[in-house]
């Protein structure tokens, strides 16, 4: 063994842990570029641009079309899609441009956090600023950010042999699993920042902390179910409220056999569900807020408490002026972003609650 590079190199010697502050900072900058990741997904799906590279190349891919040639190949490539022949027939050079950029600066982005996820890594690695129990959870997340990419091409294939729009269940798996990365990110970096004193929470905030996880799983769902919509155009089908078609329980509402198609595929279902999940969080993320006011809760706790109750009325806001505009690209994706807010604070809140 070559005494220069001991087997424990790269990791805490065991005695003291590393100082973590730093290594929850990068992590905080990837949560960052995660919902600017999602963000600019939204817009990706809103201006139709994610069928127009058709080719998953991770190395090669990483330049652009430099010259008049390599862009004639790549948009005659782009009209041998389904969305070319049934959407976009006709469509200039320019106008594919247009809706390769946003595509390209998509899936530029994932490469960006996987090379700021692994230079930062190898080294904190080197320089021992790591424990043992750390860093394999961080190497876990670099490969479900890898494999987010592959279902991100996944996803993108449903939508280059007969139909001219992506599978919308693969599109709420691709979404759930940025959400969840996201999650997984800053429960670890807020786990680095927050110390940890060993003793039983108290059972008023035991079941405050409870409820905080039911509601963590609930946006989550939310989250989901408006994939769906977004997947199916089922944004585009009723553009009122509260009402739908001037009924709270539209016509066709669950007309779909088996039962359980409605929720994927009935476009009125789709969006009722959606609503209705919005309409729950309306009601109980206030209810928890006024509940935990009775609890004596830490100040690290109350302050993501104040700032979720505010984030919940921007999202409403949002949600209800997609729905009654018709969906604009601008509101559609804030409100996309707006979720992983909501999402992030929600997380926030149950994690302070939970750390003793």
């Amino acid at each position: 063994m070559n005494p220069a590079f001991p087997l424990h190199a790269g990791f805490s010697s065991g005695r003291s842990e590393p100082d973590h502050r730093r290594v929850a900072h990068w992590l905080l900058l990837l949560c960052t570029l995660v919902f600017i990741m999602v963000v600019v997904g939204g817009v990706t799906r809103l201006t139709r641009s994610g069928l127009s590279i058709v080719e998953w190349q991770p190395i090669t891919g990483t330049l652009p079309p430099l010259t008049d040639t390599a862009w004639q190949e790549m948009f005659a490539k782009y009209q041998g899609t389904p969305e070319y022949m049934k959407v976009n027939r006709g469509m200039s050079l320019d106008e594919f441009k247009g809706i390769f950029w946003w595509e390209y600066v998509h899936r530029l982005l994932g490469r960006a956090i996987g090379l700021v996820f692994l230079v930062p890594f190898l080294w904190f690695l080197v320089k021992r600023q790591l424990s043992w129990s750390l860093a394999p959870k961080l190497v876990l997340l670099f490969l479900l950010g890898g494999m987010q990419g592959a279902i991100g091409w996944w996803m993108v294939k449903s939508g280059l042999v007969d139909t001219p729009r992506v599978s919308h269940v693969r599109l709420a798996v691709h979404l759930g699993m940025a959400f969840f990365l996201f999650a997984a990110l800053l429960w670890t970096a807020l786990g680095l920042l927050t110390p940890v004193r060993h003793r039983e929470l108290a059972p008023d905030r035991r079941r405050v902390a409870f409820q905080a996880t039911a509601l963590v799983l609930l946006v989550y769902v939310m989250v989901l179910s408006g994939a769906l919509v977004a997947g199916t155009r089922a944004g585009y089908a009723y553009n009122t409220f509260p009402l739908m078609d001037g009924r709270f329980f539209p016509s066709g509402l669950g007309g779909m056999l088996p039962w359980w198609d409605n929720i994927f595929h009935n476009l009125t279902t789709v969006q009722f569900n959606h609503r209705m999940i919005a309409w729950a969080l309306m009601v109980v993320i206030p209810a928890f807020w006024w509940s935990a006011r009775r609890v004596e809760l830490p100040t690290a706790a109350r302050r993501p408490m104040v700032l979720l109750l505010a984030m919940l009325a921007v999202q409403v806001t949002l949600g209800i002026s997609t729905l009654l505009l018709q969906v604009p690209v601008a509101l559609g994706a804030a409100h996309q972003g707006g979720a992983l807010v909501l999402f992030g604070l929600m997380l926030w809140t149950t994690h302070a609650l939970w750390r003793a």
